[in-house]
This record gives structure tokens, sequence and C-alpha cells, in this order.
């Protein structure tokens, strides 16, 4: 394999056959690659066999070290399941460029306030820069383009060439009026990995439904069992389904690119936020496959299956105590002052605790509630038990361990000026993700773009920009 490591060759010389051969047996795969990578280096400049250059010049090539590097990604993705998916695949190193309307952009442009205003002596006009979009929208690049236009597609069909990957969210069949659906740009590149996030999918009953993350959070099961035990299904704080969704998209690009590294192939990624749903309902799904109850109920913060393990009050706020297990009630019991419970036949066991649920956890609150949370923490500080303050997001943002753990990080927006985001959260010994660039102005690098990987001149994209094709 030459090149890029995901990057399949579409020719390569002749005295490479052998080696490329050993790539299905040699079990040492990662050295076979890398030398073949090495070899080819010197000849990306040549033609090879009377063939055209079978590798693209990576803009970004040996500049950063990421795992990603070298992947392009052409993003036609709005609000916050595909952008995140993107952000992802930008933290690891791909080159992102984000396809937005010329005049409006992606939707969370708008969404607000808060905004982050603008710096002094900014060109820049409106509220600001959308918090909303400010966190997902990182490592990317900004092109402002319309594709109801004839040349618009056109410029998106010379991108989708050059690009290993297409992330887009619209409707089943949209992209198709605008000849920008996976079976007619697979005949343009055919090593493109398409990624299709939509609401119900590519297939079945609903597939033609527009569906936001709340929408499936109601039909999908979610809301049911979120809530507390008397009162009504509520939505869960943050958009999780759209946020699993985007964390499944890019696990599934990334596997995309590794079988495109043995067969040569792209292939089309369906991925629905109803999927997802039903997919992480995990082990609550279950427990109702198994027992063919409608759902476990809503148990607020508590657990359907293990007791104690809740929240509870305390003098100035709450507390979540996490006994997992026998053991661990018996370290609760004695950080309560209770060791007498441990022997109570009442609650020497899980099943015991689980049928006297309401009567433990009521004694627990009235001793939680004589102490602050902090001298609670102290308490337990060191004892081997799962335990938490409940703390809000500022607190959260804060938090000593946030700290330590390098998870807000300040970065220089061209317009906004230091901006503080939340960092990605992993951690690669070797190489580690990293946030190079800011969430981009809409249309920030749509001259870059053309120019560098479409070789379009000034005067091309000044006659496109006056006709309102790219912004």
């Amino acid at each position: 394999m030459i090149g890029h490591p995901l990057q399949k060759p579409r020719c390569y010389p002749r005295m490479f056959a052998k080696l490329n051969d050993k790539l299905n047996t040699n079990t040492e795969l990662p050295l076979v690659r890398m030398s073949l990578f090495l070899a080819a280096r010197s000849l990306r400049s040549k033609p090879i066999n009377g063939c055209a250059r079978g590798l693209r010049q990576y803009s970004s090539a040996v500049k950063t070290g990421l795992p990603l590097e070298g992947i392009r990604v052409l993003d036609m993705t709005r609000v916050l399941a595909g952008p995140y998916c993107t952000q992802i695949l930008g933290d690891l190193g791909a080159e992102v460029i984000k396809i937005e309307h010329p005049v409006r952009g992606d939707d969370t442009r708008a969404w607000g306030p808060p905004y982050a205003k603008y710096k002094d002596g900014s060109s820049a006009k409106g509220h600001g820069e959308s918090a909303y979009f400010l966190g997902a929208n990182r490592n990317k690049k900004s092109l402002g383009l319309s594709f109801q236009h004839k040349e618009g597609v056109e410029v998106l069909h010379k991108l989708a060439a050059k690009c290993d990957v297409l992330v887009e969210n619209y409707l089943p069949g949209t992209l198709k009026k605008y000849s920008m659906d996976y079976d007619t740009l697979r005949k343009i590149n055919p090593g493109l990995i398409y990624a299709s996030i939509t609401g119900y999918g590519q297939t079945g009953p609903y597939s033609n439904r527009a569906g936001y993350d709340v929408m499936v959070e109601a039909e999908f099961g979610l809301m049911h069992i979120t809530g507390e035990r008397d009162g009504p299904p509520v939505k869960v704080g943050v958009a999780v389904t759209d946020l699993t969704t985007g964390l499944y998209t890019s696990n599934s690009i990334m596997a995309a690119l590794l079988g495109r590294a043995k067969s040569g192939k792209g292939q089309h990624i369906d991925v629905a936020l109803s999927d997802c749903q039903t997919a992480t309902l995990a082990n609550i799904a279950s427990s109702c496959l198994v027992s063919g109850k409608k759902d476990s109920g809503r148990w607020g913060t508590a657990h359907p299956s293990i007791v104690p393990y809740k929240s509870f009050e305390t003098k100035d706020g709450g507390i979540l105590f996490g006994g997992g297990n026998d053991r661990l009630f018996g370290v609760l019991c004695d950080g309560l002052g209770q060791p007498q419970w441990k022997d109570d036949a009442r609650y020497r066991t899980n099943a015991d605790r689980v049928e006297h649920r309401n009567d433990l956890e009521a004694k627990i609150e009235v001793i939680t509630k004589l102490k602050t949370t902090q001298e609670w923490l102290e308490i337990f500080e060191g004892k081997g038990m799962p335990y938490a303050a409940i703390n809000d997001v500022q607190g959260t943002l804060n938090h000593e361990h946030t700290k330590a753990r390098n998870m807000v990080v300040e970065m220089e927006h061209d317009e906004c000026g230091p901006l503080r985001m939340v960092n990605t959260p992993i951690k690669l010994s070797e190489t580690p993700p990293t946030i190079r660039s800011a969430p981009p102005m809409l249309g920030q690098h749509t001259n870059e773009v053309l120019q560098e990987h479409l070789g379009m001149s000034e005067t091309g994209i000044t006659t496109l920009r006056e006709k309102g094709i790219v912004g």
C-alpha cells in the first residue's frame, strides 16, 4: 500500500507489486505498509507506468503526525450530529472542508444567545459568533457555496473527486436532485466514503421524515425512561442522540477507511438517529427483551436494579452514591455511621435492598441532610466507593479534575479574540489530537479551498461570487 495508510492508490510501480502482495499474508503488516509508504514518497511527483500520479498530494502532508493526517473530508452537514462527527475527524488530523450556504451558513450560526462578541476593530457585523456553532465546528475550513446553481454543483463534483470522505445530513433523495448522491459520486471517485446521517435512515416507512434529536428521543424510548419516578417523560439535558449518532458515524468512517485500504473501494454509510438511539438503550433494551416488560420505568437518578444507587440531598446541595455491590454497601454504611445496616436482614444483599428500596433510601437521606456536600466528599475520599457531588456546568468546567485533564483550552479566534472551548476527550500517547484552528467565520476559506484544491484563479472566484454561487 503506497502513501497514506488509509489511501488506496489507483496505480503503483510494478517494482513494488510483490511487496504489496505481502499485505495479505505478512504478519508484520504495519512494517510492510510503512516500507511501501516510504518507498513511494520519492515517486509521488512522477508519473507511474505512463499513468497519472496514483496518489494525490496532501496539503497537510507530514505536518502534524496525527492519525488522520492526509485524509480530506467534504462536510455537507448542519446543526449537531454531522458537525460533531466531522469535528472528531478534524481533531484527529483530517482536513475538513465545511460546505455552507454562502449567505446564511450553518443553521446554528443563528442560534443564540449566547454569542461570542466580536473584538474591537473587527470588521464582522452582527451579535457575534453563536456559542452553539462554536461547540461543534473547530478544525474546519468554511467554503460558502450554493449548489442551487450548475456551477456550484460542478465545484462540488471537483471537490468530491479530491476527497476521501463526504458526510451529509439531508433527507434521503435530496442530493440526488443536484447529482451529489452516492451513486453519482462513486463514478467520479470510486474510493469515496460517503456517510449519510438522517433521522430515520435511507430505508423504512419513516425514511422521508425529518427528525431532530428530541423527536427521536421521544419516539424511540429514551424520554420514556427519563425523569422522576412519578413524573412525566422528559428529554435529556443535552442532545445526546445527535452526539451518539456523530460518534457512531465517525467510528464507521474510520472503519470504512480501513476497509478501503484493503479493497481499494469506497462505500456508502447509512446512519440514522433512530437506529443509534435504539442501540444506545443498551442494557435497558436487553432487559425489556428478556422480561417482556414495556420498559424499566422512570427512576430519576436511581437505578432500577441496584440499591442504593442515586442522588441524596445534603445540607447545601446533593451527592450521588453508587453502592454497586454488597462490599460497597458496607463502605457506605460505615461512612454514614450505620455499620449495623450491613447485618440487617432487609439490606444484607442487593436483592434485599431492592425489595426495601424506599425504606433504605429514606433513611440514607435523613443522614445525608445533616452535612454539606463537601463534608461527605471528605468522609468518603479514598474509601473505594463511587460517589460524586452534583455540579452545575460551570462547576464542571472549573472543576480541578477538568483542569488537570486539560479539558478546557483557550484558542485565538480571528474575529472574537481569545475563546475558551471544551477540548477533545481523546488522549493518545503518541499522536494526541489537537485543536489547530478555531471554528471558522462563514466563507473564511472560500478562496483558499478553491485555489489550492481546484486551481481556480482570483478572477474565476470573483465571477462565482458575483453570481452568488460562492461567498
